[in-house]
């Protein structure tokens, strides 16, 4: 098509890279190297170097693109000619196909009459064009001129078959099938012989092609933008399917890491809730109120038996400890989880035992004296025995529940037990009071000192996860990328209804 020996040529598959072949006013070459190095020559001698295969069939790995220019007239209507290595020969050869196929606007398949359409090829046909929306494909035949008339026919009959149950997108009118003897035409032109190049159908061919591209340049939008949607629908299942399985993978990852982040972090939240929990009911323990509400009755009694250290030890200190111990074991399942030091052992003493002064033994009876009511030893008060006893104990469970200030109002003369009873509740609201107060310090101070235990600090997670998670990222970003892409595309669509007239045509 060119006219001359532009490209390499040889009696096996040599191309070894992708060609592209663009208007020039001469024939030159341009190399472009992975370090950005740029070779250029006049002529096309120097793809012997760069752009064909060596001796062990393999293409060169420095090479990023190979462009030649050209002074033909197709070329200068804007269309671009990329010629392919072949394929069925090495797995980077097919992969350079199959990747550079998505960039060009009709594809031209050629075919040896003489193996026609192998099981590689008809895959290829499958996998590289039609599940990727790529249908704007000519094929043309090349070496019949080599098969005898009956095995031409034979081969013709075939090929009809095979362009027929491809649904190509051309123009109507035009076929997707062309027979061109390839080294008589080149031959016929480096000679000039018009009449031959015709007879081997390259002519043909060209009419065919300038015809075709010409039409589909006048809505190219139409040739690329189904090929977008397939292909960018088949990237996003594909990108969703790998994002779930590097999730699942990182998810296994992190559940064998008895170290990993994320079951600190959910450790983290269980024992900072557990613990606000247990703190929160020892501070509404520990408030005064409740404290009198539970305890003052009984402890006053006791302080009026002279059994206060039993009842503080036996009572009190009981449930302060099961309290206390709810809130420890929760900041050393910390101190497991994150190895911070644990702060020192939450403790709250208790007060001094109250100290009271008791009015002297009564001088008259009242009607409630009896022998066994006098005073006793420790100096806490009287042996509460007897009428005299139940008379004190009743006046006390009667002053907490009506309230010791309400008491305080009264005027009239207190006989002697309502004294006591008075007595031993001021004293065992002075100890709760200050119980109560010194408590609820050392708690918020205990509280703040565990805050510190409580604490996830991020570590150095595995490489392996590291790794995993970089991986994610990627992919989640590429679909991302890749959506707002398409609704970039659908939206030029609907405001421009075409695309840049840049046509590229693969051989």
């Amino acid at each position: 098509m060119l006219g001359n020996r532009a490209l390499p040529i040889d009696l096996i598959p040599t191309t070894g890279a992708a060609i592209t072949v663009k208007y020039g006013t001469d024939l030159r070459s341009r190399i472009t190297l992975i370090d950005g190095a740029k070779i250029e020559h006049s002529g096309t001698e120097v793809l012997k170097e760069f752009a064909i295969l060596d001796s062990n069939r393999q293409m060169r790995s420095d090479v990023v693109s190979v462009e030649v220019f050209c002074p033909h007239p197709f070329l200068n209507t804007g269309v671009e000619f990329l010629d392919l290595p072949g394929t069925n020969d090495r797995e980077e050869q097919d992969n350079l196909v199959r990747q550079e196929l998505l960039g060009v606007d009709l594809v031209v398949q050629l075919l040896d009459a003489r193996k026609l359409m192998t099981l590689i090829e008809r895959e290829n046909l499958r996998d590289w064009l039609l599940e990727r929306g790529i249908k704007t494909v000519i094929f043309v035949t090349n070496f019949l001129n080599l098969l005898d008339p009956e095995e031409q026919k034979e081969v013709q009959n075939r090929l009809r078959f095979v362009a027929e149950s491809f649904r190509a997108e051309l123009p109507p009118g035009f076929s997707n099938l062309y027979r061109v003897d390839a080294l008589p035409a080149l031959r016929a032109r480096l000679k000039g012989d018009v009449a031959a190049a015709s007879s081997s159908g390259l002519a043909a061919f060209e009419t065919a092609l300038q015809n075709i591209v010409t039409i589909l340049k006048q809505n190219i939008q139409s040739v690329r933008l189904p090929r977008f949607q397939v292909i960018a629908s088949q990237v996003q299942q594909s990108l969703k399917a790998k994002i779930d399985i590097v999730k699942f993978e990182i998810q296994k990852l992190d559940d064998k890491n008895p170290n990993s982040n994320n079951i600190k972090q959910r450790a983290e939240q269980l024992i900072k809730k557990g613990f606000l929990s247990s703190v929160c009911q020892l501070r509404h323990w520990l408030d005064l109120p409740n404290l009198q509400n539970k305890y003052q009755a009984d402890a006053a009694v006791a302080l009026a038996q002279n059994k206060f250290k039993t009842w503080e030890r036996d009572v009190l200190k009981k449930d302060l400890t099961e309290l206390r111990l709810a809130i420890v074991k929760w900041v050393y399942q910390a101190y497991e989880f994150f190895q911070e030091e644990p702060p020192e052992d939450l403790l709250i003493p208790f007060p001094s035992e109250p100290n009271v002064t008791l009015p002297p033994p009564p001088s008259h009876s009242d009607g409630l004296s009896e022998p066994s009511s006098i005073a006793v030893g420790s100096g806490i008060g009287w042996l509460l025995g007897g009428p005299v006893g139940a008379a004190i104990v009743g006046t006390m469970t009667y002053l907490v529940n009506e309230s010791l200030q309400k008491q305080e109002d009264k005027t009239f003369n207190e006989s002697d037990h309502q004294q006591v009873a008075k007595i031993c509740v001021e004293a065992i609201d002075d100890y709760l009071s200050r119980f109560s107060s010194q408590g609820l310090t050392i708690l918020v101070e205990y509280e703040k000192a565990a805050e510190k235990v409580i604490c996830f600090k991020v570590s150095q997670e595995p490489l392996e996860i590291t790794k995993k998670r970089e991986e994610l990222w990627r992919l989640e970003s590429g679909l991302e990328q890749l959506n707002r892409q398409i609704i970039r595309t659908d939206a030029l669509t609907q405001r421009h209804g075409d695309a840049p007239e840049v046509f590229i045509i693969s051989n």
